[in-house]
């Protein structure tokens, strides 16, 4: 920040200095086309044979030309802007030709007297250095000032874009450096999980296979399918693990391609309900299902379908406090069938709803400590939603429970 702030310094003295510069070449512009009036001045009087501008002695009178016998007031105007727009200034301008005694010889129709002293007007002999007779062109140029401001502007406008690319790559930078932190973590966690993940199921098919070993278990049949019963389920656990890895995988690279097909949407929720009714009578939890919705006809993915339901009752049996309550709800809205999934578990706070979808993100549970998994199952389940073009939304309150719904296009029949 100290950086930006001492390239923002820098811009500042750079353009002060940038205009200061130009306000100096200005002048300088000016004075050299004042000069070069003057010369055009005296090769129009020689060439006309008016007689030579020479240096006359103090007191003499004869060889004094007056400029207004060879220029009109409109002629030496035309002059005068030619020479100036040479020098690129095209600020408006008045002028007036006075004699040694600041009398006006010839002038311009907008030229005031008060200008011959302002800051603004700038002044040439025409007859060198005689004081008798000479005459002084006083140039005038109307508000310079809008020439400084327009040349500040372009430096600005510049410096403001030079100085946004900075920031802007500094805040990418910062951005990056937290997003490569976030990554590293999500990594470390990543690892701690899978580790953790497969670290039991592997010690009990250890111990199961050692169990098999033994002398006592080997001669009865009901402790070999009960250790090998142990062994299987195991197995399975971490085949589910690897599985929701690998879907990941494929998510990501969009590889997973659906076999969509006409599903009665009750008919997977009741087999879900089945299939897990052991789980939840372990836990001592309530599973309710309001089948409402009159057409319940989606086209999906037979397997996918179900993984998301499994996977929203998963994540509120893990995120659970006791007596836990999940509810399963069905409804039609116009054209969409609409599925929620509520439970009365720890609930979400704010940031953790921002962040629910993303991948190996996994929410803080306070007191809660058994929470397991890969922060991968609302991930997947939002990929799979959208691949059905349907919708998921989320209502959570902390403490309280969450609630998903989500929404499918019903079955064109």
């Amino acid at each position: 920040m100290l950086s930006v702030l001492g390239i923002i310094y820098l811009q500042v003295e750079w353009i002060t200095g940038a205009v200061k510069l130009k306000r100096e070449q200005y002048d300088s512009d000016i004075y050299t086309t004042l000069n070069n009036i003057k010369d055009s001045i005296d090769k129009k009087k020689n060439l006309e044979g008016i007689g030579f501008v020479f240096q006359a002695p103090a007191l003499s009178f004869g060889n004094f030309i007056p400029t207004s016998n060879i220029f009109s007031n409109y002629e030496l105007k035309e002059l005068i802007k030619k020479e100036l727009l040479r020098k690129n200034i095209r600020q408006p301008f008045e002028f007036c030709i006075t004699n040694e005694s600041r009398l006006p010889i010839m002038f311009s129709t907008g030229y005031k007297s008060d200008y011959m002293d302002a800051e603004n007007n700038y002044e040439v002999f025409l007859n060198g250095s005689n004081i008798i007779n000479n005459e002084v062109l006083n140039l005038y140029i109307i508000e310079p000032e809008d020439y400084f401001k327009k040349h500040k502007a372009y430096l600005l406008v510049f410096a403001i874009l030079f100085t946004s690319t900075i920031i802007a790559a500094f805040m990418l930078t910062i951005k990056t450096l937290f997003s490569q932190k976030k990554l590293s973590e999500i990594k470390s966690d990543f690892i701690n999980n899978m580790t953790h993940e497969f670290k039991t199921p592997i010690a009990t098919i250890q111990l199961a296979s050692d169990a098999l070993n033994n002398e006592k278990v080997i001669n009865n049949a009901d402790q070999i399918r009960y250790y090998t019963g142990i062994i299987k389920e195991e197995n399975r656990r971490m085949n589910s693990q690897v599985e929701k890895i690998l879907q990941a995988s494929q998510l990501e690279k969009d590889e997973i391609k659906l076999q969509l097909k006409p599903l009665n949407a009750h008919d997977i929720i009741k087999r879900v309900e089945t299939n897990l009714k052991l789980q939840l009578e372990e836990i001592q939890a309530q599973f309710n299902c309001h089948l409402l919705a009159t057409k319940s006809i989606v086209a999906a993915d037979e397997v996918h379908f179900t993984n998301i339901l499994f996977n929203l009752i998963d994540n509120a049996i893990k995120y659970s406090k006791d007596n836990l309550i999940i509810e399963i709800t069905t409804k039609n809205i116009g054209h969409q069938l609409l599925i929620t999934v509520k439970d009365n578990g720890i609930g979400m706070d704010k940031e953790t709803q921002k962040n629910v979808y993303e991948k190996f993100f996994r929410a803080h549970t306070g007191n809660v400590h058994n929470v397991k998994g890969f922060g991968l199952g609302l991930t997947y389940v939002k990929n799979i939603v959208l691949s059905h073009k349907g919708k998921i939304s989320l209502e959570s309150t902390l403490g309280v429970g969450s609630s998903f719904t989500l929404s499918f296009p019903l079955h064109e029949t």
